[in-house]
């Protein structure tokens, strides 16, 4: 069955966006009508209100979209997701990444999460560091445009929230040639290691940590992102037989006073990263998430009976400790295993992660969608399907982050399984009350008679800035509701609705109170 309702697909095909180019039209999503919870049958708004005195409804008592963060990751290293292979055309690009950004509303998401500093380098108009090889395939060499403005502006057309993802320490990976003379590995290679066939900023370096936190702070305050996320790569994985070679580092920080063993001073760099990090980022944006993905099992044993990898050790990553001390807005460990693996399995992990949530941060787990492809697993969809069925149900989780975006592209199973159960009906993302726990004054609505029929005209307060509308029409005594992008200002009310409640949402998921407008019949 189709995302939209058959009772609404009317609504839905005369729903206008005004001043919307064609290659990026907002999407609108419709729900099944509902009954009016505990709602009264008819709004009773004073007509001639002055217009900052126009009647709301609390929409707690509206039926109305559910909250739960539907995210994917867009890898951009290596060409996993996007772009397809380097030295596409700027425009080429383009439709790629309107394509992937589709997709997700055709999913069901309404979020993704874009790959912009894989290594070192920028898919973004940066001065401190070069334009990445995976867009023209030479690095410095820029595209044309923008990525990430193009991608920011496409994603909250469409109603998805964009978030940029980062590398913090990974230098350099193989394959990408010659590297610019403003990348790191030329410009400070003092502040590199070579560690397999991988270099690395070293997390030792103060130097190299104060550059990473200032591309991370340049992301935030100049791009409108709804959030600043970074995986699991902070020292790397173990290459056998080779210890990371920061002697001289840290024999400078024990020079400089430092007393802790090497691994305990290692994580304590880690550790002073992510605190300045989410510091820096409440600075310079307080609406801006931050989010952090780390491997899915803190060390063996927790809880009793996991095995695994110890990232505690292995990664020297505390990500307890960061969820514990509340350093984030956002976890999502990567669960990427089945649920009924046996030293590894998916619920057992998300529940443990649960009970150490002390500062109620989001907890939204990465689920490993790629194992259904052919080449890399042998999951069925159901799987995935059954993890996030599994979050719904754990009591400490409110979504999940999906990997990677290929997986979910037309020609696979997963994304139509997940777009016709789990994502059936549209969702925002849920609220940061820690951040902003305020709602939004409720907006400005008109409607007015058109050539083309009845319209309903969306205007935020001044000085909001408005990410979603939830637009709410009455027919019969029965709402019906629709997500709509925060952009769009005009929609076509429908023969038969008799009011109309448009709530507004803000950059940090809060809900204002519906201005209700009666409709004549």
């Amino acid at each position: 069955m189709s995302r939209l309702s058959s009772a609404w697909l009317a609504v839905a095909a005369l729903l206008v966006v005004s001043g919307c180019q064609s290659h990026r039209a907002t999407v609108i999503y419709t729900n099944r009508p509902s009954p009016p919870a505990a709602v009264p049958a008819s709004p009773t708004p004073a007509p001639a209100a002055a217009d900052d005195e126009q009647p709301t409804l609390d929409v707690a008592g509206l039926p109305g979209p559910s909250r739960e963060f539907r995210g994917a990751w867009v890898a951009t290293v290596a060409n996993i997701d996007w772009p397809s292979r380097q030295g596409l055309t700027a425009e080429q690009q383009q439709a790629e990444l309107v394509a992937i950004l589709d997709r997700a509303v055709e999913i069901g998401l309404n979020a993704v999460v874009l790959q912009v500093r894989p290594a070192a380098d920028a898919l973004y108009a940066s001065d401190l560091e070069p334009w990445s090889a995976y867009l023209t395939g030479r690095e410095g060499e820029a595209p044309g445009y923008d990525p990430l403005e193009f991608a920011v502006a496409e994603a909250h057309a469409r109603g998805l929230q964009l978030h940029a993802w980062a590398n913090p320490f990974r230098a350099s990976m193989p394959g990408v040639g010659r590297h610019a003379e403003s990348h790191v590995t030329r410009a400070h290679p003092e502040w590199t290691v070579r560690y397999g066939d991988l270099t690395w900023l070293d997390p030792g370096q103060p130097a190299a940590v104060d550059h990473s936190l200032a591309v991370l702070r340049d992301l935030v305050s100049r791009y409108d992102l709804d959030g600043i996320h970074l995986d699991d790569y902070f020292y790397p994985y173990p290459v056998a037989g080779a210890d990371f070679p920061d002697a001289a580092s840290y024999r400078a920080a024990q020079a400089a006073g430092e007393t802790l063993g090497r691994a305990d001073w290692r994580r304590q760099n880690v550790n002073r990263f992510v605190e300045r990090l989410y510091a820096d980022v409440r600075a310079a944006r307080p609406d801006v998430l931050v989010g952090l993905s780390p491997f899915g099992i803190w060390r063996p044993g927790s809880p009793a009976g996991i095995t695994g990898f110890d990232a505690y050790d292995g990664l020297y990553a505390d990500a307890r400790l960061w969820l514990r001390e509340g350093w984030l807005d956002y976890l999502a460990p990567q669960l990427y295993w089945s649920r009924d693996s046996r030293g590894q399995g998916f619920d057992r992990l998300l529940g443990w992660w649960g009970s150490e949530n002390a500062q109620g941060r989001h907890l939204w787990p990465g689920l490993f969608d790629s194992r259904t492809m052919p080449d890399v697993g042998t999951w069925r969809p159901a799987e995935i399907v059954a993890q996030v069925e599994a979050t719904r149900t754990s009591g400490v989780s409110t979504g999940t982050v999906h990997y990677s975006f290929k997986s979910l592209v037309a020609t696979r199973a997963l994304g139509g399984d997940l777009a016709e159960a789990v994502y059936a009906e549209p969702a925002l993302v849920p609220p940061s009350p820690w951040l902003d726990a305020a709602p939004p004054p409720a907006p400005r609505v008109s409607v007015e008679e058109r050539r083309s029929g009845r319209e309903v005209t969306v205007a935020p307060r001044a000085g909001e800035t408005v990410r979603h509308w939830v637009v709410r029409m009455r027919r019969g005594g029965v709402w019906a509701w629709q997500i709509a992008a925060g952009d769009s200002r005009t929609h076509a009310v429908p023969a038969g609705i008799d009011a109309v409640a448009v709530s507004a949402v803000d950059r940090a998921g809060n809900e204002s109170p519906a201005t209700v407008v009666e409709v004549a019949p």
